[in-house]
């Protein structure tokens, strides 16, 4: 018997169930058999680029060939081939013509894997100074919101929550050529997304001289778009963002729902892809999992590659506070970090904030940085994570509080009764938990967490005109608090 495609299928199927479904996306499922070039004993799969071949070799290969020995019942090996494919968009862009992609010369056929090579282990970056912050980028060829100078590859601490990303960001910052388009980063808040961002655009403006690049938040991709039409500059608009070499994009979510705006997105994308330009963009989640795009746009975001940036574990927390220490000029003994990186897990802007603060009383009063001084100093922060109330006993308590069901708290239902407990709950979920909009959202039924964000502005402003809200709310908060 020899692999045929039906085969295939259940293998990746085994391997979306022992790696998971984000890993899965970014690395197993672009994998391809090549049927012709197979035989008894040897199963060619190809990958669409070189640096995935590498990756794959590198995690994966041990585990393919168990799958596939274990479904055709007997020792295989594999061969790990590149095919190159350019992805072409489903209709040109208006009044573009698009640029002859460069042929790509032909990649030789990778050998056998006899046996994989161990992935290297990540190593965390030691204590050291910070790079000096990079040149100012030309006039010329950067556009958008400033940079931040702290954002680079150097500082950018790796582990095993990021190390994927920062991989491939670092490769399509130093290559020419389009690995992936568009290439898409998403996690939480405060995990270091923008940073990759602004550290590709640093590299590309330092070592590529001449290359366009704009780095833009959504917001203020649609408050410029909102501009052109009021003003009828539609047509200065179409060429600042068409006529660049790579088009970062921080926040993508936030054009979710407003269909104008993603018309032109969607517009600027094709323009760009077909002229061969790079895409980079960040987001709340993956692109298969957002509310509120449209399903053509949505396709298009899965051309590329999405990966995932998880939270920190124990030791990448400990080696950022290492580096945000050594930045300060101040020294912090083992035990305080540990303490800090053991209460603060999810959020590393949170962490730095921390050791901000207690860096800041230790220079002003010239008093060294001890664990107690640390827990005090910090006993407000602390006392939140330490209390945080888990958002479904804030759903259950504000459900017996209005009378209304429990599910009523993720359903769809919009009528007075139902909606303003809905959102005193997504109010009560932000200021009593750490948690941030999109995971508070996701707890809701799914949520966008503009929707959050709206409800907890609502809330905030009723509070200031309504007495009685205001002292049912106060009331919550001190039962949830006394749990």
């Amino acid at each position: 018997m020899t692999i045929n495609t039906t085969l295939w299928s259940q293998v990746k199927d085994w391997l979306k169930s022992e790696v998971g479904e984000s890993s899965y996306a970014s690395w197993l499922a672009p994998l391809e058999v090549d049927v012709e070039q197979s035989n008894e004993q040897n199963v060619t799969v190809t990958v669409p680029t070189r640096f995935m071949h590498d990756w794959v070799l590198r995690h994966y290969s041990d585990l393919i060939k168990k799958g596939l020995s274990q479904a055709m019942d007997r020792p295989i090996n594999i061969h790990l081939n590149v095919k190159q494919t350019v992805v072409a968009p489903a209709q040109p862009a208006p009044q573009k013509t698009p640029t002859p992609a460069t042929p790509t010369p032909p990649v030789q056929q990778a050998q056998p894997i006899q046996q994989a090579q161990p992935a290297p282990q990540v190593a965390v970056q030691p204590q050291m100074p910070l790079p000096t912050a990079p040149a100012k980028p030309s006039a010329n060829t950067y556009q958008g919101n400033p940079l931040d100078p702290r954002f680079t590859f150097e500082n950018f601490v790796t582990g095993k929550s990021n190390e994927f990303a920062y991989a491939a960001a670092k490769r399509i910052a130093e290559s020419s050529d389009i690995a992936y388009n568009p290439f898409i980063l998403h996690g939480g808040v405060g995990l270091g997304k923008t940073h990759l961002m602004h550290a590709i655009a640093w590299y590309i403006q330092k070592n590529q001289v001449g290359r366009k690049v704009m780095y833009i938040s959504a917001e203020k991709f649609l408050h410029n778009f909102i501009s052109a039409l009021k003003n009828k500059t539609t047509h200065n608009f179409k060429d600042t963002f068409r006529n660049v070499d790579v088009l970062m994009i921080d926040d993508v979510q936030f054009i979710a729902g407003k269909e104008a705006t993603q018309e032109e997105f969607f517009h600027t994308f094709e323009s760009l892809v077909s002229e061969r330009k790079q895409i980079i963009l960040t987001a709340d989640k993956s692109p298969h999992e957002m509310q509120g795009i449209e399903d053509r746009l949505r396709s298009r975001l899965g051309w590329g590659l999405a990966t995932e940036i998880h939270k920190p574990d124990l030791e990448t927390r400990l080696a950022i506070l290492d580096q945000k220490a050594n930045s300060l000029g101040i020294e912090v003994s083992r035990n305080v970090a540990m303490m800090l990186a053991s209460k603060i897990e999810s959020n590393v802007r949170e962490l730095e904030g921390a050791l901000n603060r207690i860096a800041a009383h230790s220079t002003l009063v010239q008093q060294e940085i001890t664990v107690d001084s640390a827990a005090e100093l910090l006993r407000d922060l602390f006392r939140q994570v330490d209390r945080e109330v888990p958002i479904s006993e804030i759903q259950k308590k504000v459900a017996e509080f209005y009378n209304i069901k429990m599910s009523d708290m993720s359903s769809s239902r919009r009528v007075r009764t139902v909606a303003r407990p809905r959102q005193i709950a997504m109010y009560l979920s932000k200021s009593l938990t750490t948690k941030s909009f999109p995971e508070i959202g996701k707890a809701f039924g799914g949520r966008d967490h503009t929707t959050v964000m709206h409800a907890a502005k609502t809330i905030e402003k009723l509070m200031n005109t309504d007495n009685s809200l205001l002292e049912d709310v106060n009331l919550l908060q001190n039962m949830l608090k006394n749990l």
